[in-house]
């Protein structure tokens, strides 16, 4: 079995070339040819070392290596979570953000609306159920952290999450689909109360990898009198990992402190997927 012959490092043949430069000097050290011979050798050797460097792969020690995002971890994600300095407008930050749900998103989507049927009144039922739960971009594949804000009636939501980059991308997608498949619809209430729900596309702030906003009404009927509530949200993926934040209520949709939110929280996640520390780090309301 023959063997494969061994190539050496660059700087070893270079080494090996240099030497043998220095024995044609000595060779002809004897006639007055001697420096200018040493010299076309150094250049040769030089040369070759350059052309050997040229060659060399991707990836060995002479090559440059662009460093990889880490992954999230559960600390990663509570360091990457916004404070209340990263945004403006008297924000306060709450202990009970996870138990936040808003009963006029609670309901079934009148699929006889629909003329494509019951496969765009599934994505509707997916969007009202996604927000009422606080997972709009699905269940996460690894660490998650989660806070929230409120100003008066209005509230700030923000999960940072890690996913399965397919399935991040793929939810994206399916959320830029939904102002089309779910342009306005009837949510029917368990009280037998009917809301309207309309569905708009925003553009959410140009951070991360990949983004996608949507604007949410759904008016109708709240503690015996008429009531609309409107929700801006974004959703913006930073490798593996995603912001999401959710800003709005009955005063409206909080556009303006929803975009900051994002923007502030899409860079500390970078930060965090870079190694780095974001500050100030949010305080700890557990």
């Amino acid at each position: 079995m023959s063997r494969r012959p061994v190539v050496p490092p660059f700087r070893l043949v270079a080494s090996a070339l240099a030497a043998a430069a220095l024995l044609t000097t000595a060779a002809c050290s004897d006639d007055g040819a001697a420096t200018t011979a040493a010299d076309t050798a150094a250049d040769q050797a030089r040369a070759a070392e350059r052309d050997i460097a040229e060659q060399a792969p991707t990836g060995s020690p002479t090559g440059s290596a662009t460093a990889s995002p880490s992954a999230l971890t559960e600390s990663g994600a509570k360091a990457a979570l916004l404070t209340e300095t990263d945004l403006e407008g008297g924000w306060n930050q709450v202990r009970d953000a996870g138990k936040w749900r808003d009963s006029m998103l609670i309901g079934q989507v009148d699929v006889a609306q629909f003329l494509t049927g019951k496969a765009d009144a599934s994505d509707c039922q997916e969007l009202v159920d996604g927000l009422y739960g606080e997972d709009l971009l699905g269940k996460p594949s690894g660490a998650s952290a989660l806070t929230g804000f409120q100003q008066g009636d209005s509230r700030l939501l923000e999960q940072v999450a890690a996913y399965d980059r397919a399935a991040l991308d793929d939810r994206l997608k399916w959320m830029a689909s939904l102002p089309q498949k779910c342009d306005q619809f009837t949510l029917d209430g368990s009280g037998g109360g009917e809301r309207t729900v309309q569905v708009t596309e925003v553009s959410a702030p140009e951070v991360g990898d990949a983004r996608q906003g949507l604007h949410v009404t759904v008016r109708g009927d709240a503690d015996g009198g008429p009531a609309t509530l409107s929700l801006m949200v974004t959703a913006v993926r930073v490798g593996d990992s995603a912001v999401t934040v959710t800003g709005g209520g009955l005063d409206g949709d909080q556009k303006d402190s929803v975009e900051q939110a994002t923007q502030a929280g899409a860079e500390r996640l970078r930060t965090v997927l870079d190694g780095g520390t974001p500050s100030p780090q949010p305080t700890d309301l557990d």
